[in-house]
């Protein structure tokens, strides 16, 4: 029964796609046999007014009428360009995350019961929503603390958007399960990897406690740092559903003329984000992933506070030491490094030549340097490096991905800024400081320091191994001997997973053909 709810909440999708012109509007001259067919049909079928509008536009119309976890898939799939295309990414990036408010009795009842604690008893006043996204809306509260009041922002979550999501998400997989079955080129995408990572994330979104351990992680990380922060979080109204902070008095960094009437200096604010950014990437290891401009405040000292920290990305020491000697490597002109540093991260099969990766390196970085140094972009840089990667069969990064977005967004925003931003200088001092520590003298003694923190801990667990290779060591000689061999129940649930696998595929598949026909029916 779920798989036949799935179905239809797939076909309805379907239909609405097809409607605003967003299937129509995708590159589709290239296609030949039935693909081709169903794009001509759905150019037929596509609403008269959809027709004059740009392909952003559909989107935008589509997700307004699919609902708020349609929002979540469109922003979660301009993170992956990898799997929709760069066209299709730079579209989804602008789906504008603005969803109608609910009633503040909801809000009020979902508070309450998160915190299991009265309104009254824990702000001192709470007022109407002030802004409101796909999970989650905003009000503006008040609370008193040593007989002194101050002014909260109370983030919660939208009633219902749970249950919506995880509905949807049957149908996400159903298309996955679909797509990987019946069109074999798409299986290297990993479609169905790909709805895991987004219903995973979503999940750690729709988790308000988690947020907050964002904020705080990030909080504690940039402590030092001049010129950047994030909001205090209030722990004691901290919950599943709902999430206290800080409110904070600035200018968003989208309001040009508001920041330039402040007195804010435009170049310095853009050159301390794009630092900001890249310490956090470089030295920490954990970056806030959704930096576009209406996430980030400027105060009246030119401070930089960055809200809504649901999305936040992590490189791991690997991946930092990889971005940063290929970044330095293109400063330098080191074609040949960068490329040894992509096979000894493991990332380009070994199968493949050093030397003609580093050639096809070299395509990219020769014509940047003949390039003025404010027309060049980092982010475009890696976009047209991971192209290049994906000639020599790369793996898909998640992280990296994630890193790239994030890059594109922070780097637009400072253009935005200041039109004549360096990005290479203003990144220079950032990346010189992390490769000094990490990659020189410094860094030698730090990898030392690891290297003997991990002989110790392997030795401690030393007879555990032992134990296990021994037991390891009989297993495999009575396969050797009997050879392997499932139990009967074993057997049982695997045949009884593939039949219902065809099953669940073949009756989703005959009621998407049905409702389509349905539909051309009543149009016809």
């Amino acid at each position: 029964m779920t798989s036949v709810g799935a179905g239809f909440r797939l076909a309805r999708a379907g239909w609405v796609l097809v409607r605003e012109g967003v299937v129509a509007a995708l590159p589709g001259e290239e296609l030949s046999g039935m693909p081709k067919l169903g794009w001509r049909l759905a150019r037929v079928l596509t609403r008269r007014r959809a027709r004059s509008h740009l392909r952003g536009d559909r989107l935008a119309q589509a997700v307004v009428r699919l609902g708020p976890s349609y929002v979540k898939l469109g922003q979660f799939l301009a993170t992956r360009p990898d799997v929709v295309g760069n066209d299709m990414a730079v579209d989804l990036a602008l789906l504008q995350d603005k969803m109608h408010t609910f009633p503040k009795a909801e809000a009020v009842a979902a508070i309450e019961a998160s915190l299991g604690r009265r309104i009254e008893d824990l702000y001192a006043t709470f007022g109407e929503p002030v802004a409101a996204a796909s999970i989650a809306q905003v009000h503006g509260a008040e609370v008193v603390r040593d007989g002194k009041a101050s002014r909260v922002a109370v983030k919660v979550i939208r009633p219902g958007v749970r249950h919506r999501f995880f509905q949807d998400l049957e149908s996400y997989f159903l298309a996955a399960r679909l797509q990987e079955k019946y069109i074999p080129s798409s299986r290297r995408l990993r479609p169905i990897e790909v709805t895991q990572t987004l219903a995973q994330t979503t999940k750690v979104e729709m988790d308000m406690r988690l947020e907050a351990a964002a904020f705080s992680e990030l909080a504690e990380n940039t402590k030092d740092d001049p010129g950047f922060r994030v909001p205090a979080v209030d722990w004691e109204r901290t919950g599943r559903d709902v999430i206290t902070m800080e409110w904070i008095d600035g200018v968003k960094m989208n309001d040009l003329t508001g920041l330039a009437a402040a007195g804010h200096d435009l170049k310095a604010i853009a050159a301390n984000l794009v630092q900001s950014f890249l310490r956090h990437t470089l030295r920490d290891g954990f970056f806030h992933a959704d930096m576009h401009p209406g996430n980030l405040f400027v105060e009246p000292d030119g401070t930089i506070v960055a809200v809504d920290l649901g999305i936040a990305g992590r490189l791991g020491k690997k991946e930092r030491r990889f971005l940063a000697e290929i970044l330095y490597g293109f400063i330098v002109r080191d074609y040949r490094r960068v490329a040894e540093v992509h096979f000894e991260a493991g990332y380009v099969p070994r199968q493949h030549n050093v030397s003609a990766f580093a050639q096809a390196i070299r395509a990219i970085g020769e014509p940047i340097h003949g390039q003025s140094a404010d027309t060049i972009s980092m982010a475009k840089l890696l976009t047209l490096l991971f192209e290049v990667t994906d000639l020599f069969d790369m793996a898909t990064r998640t992280e990296l991905v994630l890193l790239q977005k994030t890059m594109v967004v922070v780097e637009g925003v400072a253009r935005t800024l200041d039109p004549a931003f360096n990005m290479w200088k203003t990144s220079e001092p950032v990346v010189s400081d992390w490769i000094a520590g990490n990659l020189g003298p410094r860094g030698v003694l730090s990898d030392a320091r690891d290297a003997g923190k991990a002989l110790i801990s392997l030795a401690r667990q030393a007879p555990d191994i032992a134990v296990r290779t021994e037991r390891l060591s009989r297993e495999i000689d009575l396969m050797a001997e009997h050879g392997l061999r499932f139990d009967e129940a074993t057997a049982r649930a695997i045949g009884k997973a593939e039949a219902r696998y065809t099953r669940s595929g073949r009756v989703a598949l005959w009621i998407i053909a049905l409702t389509l026909i349905y539909i051309a029916w009543r149009i016809f």
